[in-house]
């Protein structure tokens, strides 16, 4: 053994050869030894020597961990040990083996991300614009100046070319093109042109001529904004808009002076025609539903029900028109239009573009192949798809925000959510990490590039006031991200987008087509990406039945992004060498932004709460998903912790899955048919949060409904005639 001045080195090397005859004594100076050089090192920002080797001083934290601990010694050339080698030169640091730095547990016991054998399908796509101009269709000189001028259109797209003349001859129609081919003019035109050719000028006094009911307000006030625009020349002619989130009493005094073309939601209209006694549809025309399978839809049912039976106890004879990108939900088999044209720009037979376009005299019968469910998709959209584990979504959704709106120029995004408290948490999450001054990522980026990143929601929950902000604030934008619901994707004209991202996967075909289809948008370019869970990868094969193609991008290209910002680097130690940019350096990286997220998540109590509220309300959503979809998401199937993560959460909730859970297991065991349909109920108070007029008195109400447990071909067979007459 060696002498007193070599004794901190030798004892454990001694130990570690399996000696066994050691004096007690210079084991208890040892001791000593070792607690005053660990009092000395304790106030320098120096690592103590360590004592033994099972006893390194390697101490990983939560928020920092190196991948080697280094020692000073006096007199001795500087040694390093790591956690599972007694030794490491310079050359073995270098070498590619599994890393020994925590990531937070970001990369480990995740689930095999499998190989997507996606299905190549011929997309069925439609020609946008069209070589007739507007002034072939004999409107009015000062209308055709209007579309022109104000609306800079000269050409019809296809839709409109088939829809106008139709309209203008009065006949009843369902009309079915793609997103973003100009469905609102394709109807807005002949009824203008209609209602200033009337023999006897309409009077303001006489009230509404035309009635258009819409899902969202934001696409209320879309609408609104160009019928006012095509009625600059005939100023006798006044539209208006009645929505939910607005003052009832200046609504009810524009009803009192008179609006001919009324644009509402349905359920401010309801609230009108229950309290308001000077409103009156003797005089209607036109009746139409835009979007109208969302109108037509569950949450809508018993409003709808109302205003037509409103409607048609004043006027029975009028034209009625149906439009939206997915008109194919059973529901329409059971309404014939009145000698009805079936627009649809479409050859379904060949999938290719018809120049004299699909116009049936009459409805057709229900279809029940799947050329019924395959929709159109703008052929200047591509399409994208990433299996991301569930630890993992976070970063990847913030790279992937980071990589087209901070390092690329002039990018518009809007991102996806499944409920409004999700849409808190990410836009407060990330104005408060990504676009904070001090102390995130963003901070240490150039001006220039911070200055590209702006963070906008949009949800159900929100005032009115901030959503018409809102609205208008990233419709005139060049850039930002929109974080929001479904309430945005219907209808809505948002120009300039250039991706969107569907962050949580949609409930229905259709509703992926509605949300994908706000960006490439009359001829422009666009792209979608879609984040599916590796258990979720079946989906791509689920939306391939329909004839939707999907190319897929890896996660690892999406968190390389951060490779190009230094502040994602980890803190070296001195004379520590940085890794060459590979897959190791990618996961440290990706391992520092989830740390600031998850720093700022525990940082306080409220936002542990806020986070677990988001995460409930994740499961809430998951859990409804419809039943034929059940086998891909099936809330058994998430792992909690890991879905945690993706919340800033360090664990996961403690009986938040037993509450969620159980309480849906008890509901299935059940025999009750009546407590069977409560989902049902909960999908309604969903639908209406999201789109209705926001003057529900509460759960309540929706819990007060008629026949909303009813099956779907009874629930809307139920409804009153629009008049349309049977077959």
């Amino acid at each position: 053994m060696a002498g007193a001045d070599g004794s901190l080195l030798d004892v454990p090397e001694t130990r570690a050869a399996g000696s066994s005859t050691f004096s007690r004594r210079p084991q208890a100076q040892a001791r000593r030894q070792a607690k005053a050089t660990k009092r000395k090192y304790q106030t320098s920002s120096e690592a103590p020597p360590a004592k033994r080797r099972n006893e390194a001083s390697f101490l990983p934290t939560k928020k920092t961990c190196v991948k080697e601990t280094q020692m000073n010694f006096k007199g001795k050339a500087q040694k390093t040990f790591s956690p599972k080698k007694y030794s490491a030169s310079t050359s073995d640091r270098n070498q590619e083996e599994k890393p020994c730095i925590k990531t937070s547990s970001l990369f480990k016991n995740n689930p095999e991300i499998p190989e997507l054998h996606r299905p190549v399908v011929k997309q069925v796509q439609e020609k946008v614009f069209t070589s007739d101009a507007f002034h072939e269709l004999g409107l009015h000189p000062h209308l055709i100046s209007t579309i022109n001028m104000v609306l800079k259109m000269s050409s019809m797209t296809s839709v409109q070319k088939q829809s106008i003349p139709t309209l203008l001859e009065g006949r009843d129609a369902l009309v079915r093109s793609q997103t973003g081919s100009g469905k609102t003019l394709a109807y807005c035109i002949p009824m203008v042109q209609s209602l200033q050719a009337m023999k006897s000028k309409i009077q303001r006094s006489d009230g509404p001529y035309a009635l258009v009911l819409v899902p969202t307000r934001e696409l209320a006030l879309q609408s609104f904004d160009i019928v006012q625009k095509l009625l600059k020349p005939f100023t006798w002619i006044v539209p208006g808009v009645l929505m939910g989130g607005e003052k009832r009493k200046s609504e009810k005094a524009r009803l009192r002076k008179g609006i001919n073309i009324l644009i509402s939601t349905p359920g401010r209209l309801v609230d009108h025609i229950k309290s308001t006694k000077n409103i009156h549809f003797s005089r209607i025309q036109w009746l139409v539903l835009d979007e109208a399978d969302r109108i037509l839809d569950l949450g809508f049912e018993k409003d709808l029900t109302v205003i037509l039976n409103a409607v048609n106890a004043e006027c029975q004879k009028r034209q009625n028109v149906l439009l939206s990108a997915t008109l194919t939900e059973a529901w329409l088999a059971d309404i014939s239009l009145h000698n009805p044209v079936s627009i649809s720009v479409l050859d379904e037979s060949h999938d290719q573009f018809n120049p004299k376009g699909t116009v049936i005299q009459e409805a057709s019968p229900p279809q029940t192949s799947n050329k019924l469910d395959s929709f159109a998709i703008p052929e200047s959209l591509t399409q994208h798809v990433a299996l991301v584990p569930s630890k993992l979504r976070l970063v990847t959704l913030a790279a992937f925000i980071l990589q087209k709106c901070k390092f690329e120029k002039d990018q518009k995004m809007i991102v996806f959510f499944s409920s409004c408290e999700l849409v808190e948490f990410h836009y407060n999450l990330f104005l408060e990490t990504l676009l904070s001054s001090t102390g995130a990522p963003a901070s240490g980026s150039s001006p220039s590039a911070s200055s590209r990143l702006k963070f906008l929601r949009l949800h159900g929950n929100m005032e009115q006031e901030e959503r018409t902000a809102v609205f208008q604030e990233f419709s005139h934008s060049k850039r930002g991200v929109l974080l929001c619901t479904d309430v945005a994707a219907r209808g809505l004209d948002l120009p300039h987008v250039t991706w969107i991202v569907q962050y949580n996967a949609p409930s229905s075909p259709a509703e992926y087509i509605h949300r994908i289809g706000r960006t490439a948008r009359i001829g422009c370019r666009g792209s979608s990406l879609l984040i599916l869970a590796p258990s979720e990868a079946e989906y791509v094969n689920s939306l391939a039945s329909h004839k939707i193609n999907i190319s897929e991008i890896k996660m690892e290209d999406i968190l390389s992004v951060l490779t190009k910002d230094d502040c994602f680097k980890r803190r070296q130690w001195k004379n520590q060498k940085s890794h060459a940019v590979g897959p190791q350096e990618i996961r440290e990286r990706a391992t520092v932004l989830q740390s600031v997220f998850e720093d700022y998540v525990h940082s306080s109590e409220r936002r542990v709460s806020w986070a677990k509220k988001a995460l409930q309300s994740f499961i809430r959503a998951y859990a409804t998903y419809p039943r034929e979809l059940k086998p891909i998401f099936h809330v058994r199937s998430l792992h909690l912790g890991h879905v945690a993560k993706s919340f800033g959460l360090r664990d996961a909730p403690q009986n938040l899955s037993v509450s969620a859970v159980k309480k849906r297991k008890a509901k299935l065991k059940r025999p009750d048919l009546h407590k069977k349909t409560k989902s049902k109920h909960r999908l309604a108070e969903i639908l209406r949060s999201e789109y209705s007029s926001g003057m529900e008195a509460g759960v309540a109400k929706v819990k007060s409904r008629a026949g909303v447990g009813r099956p779907a071909a009874r629930r809307h067979s139920a409804l009153p005639s629009l008049g349309w007459r049977k077959k």
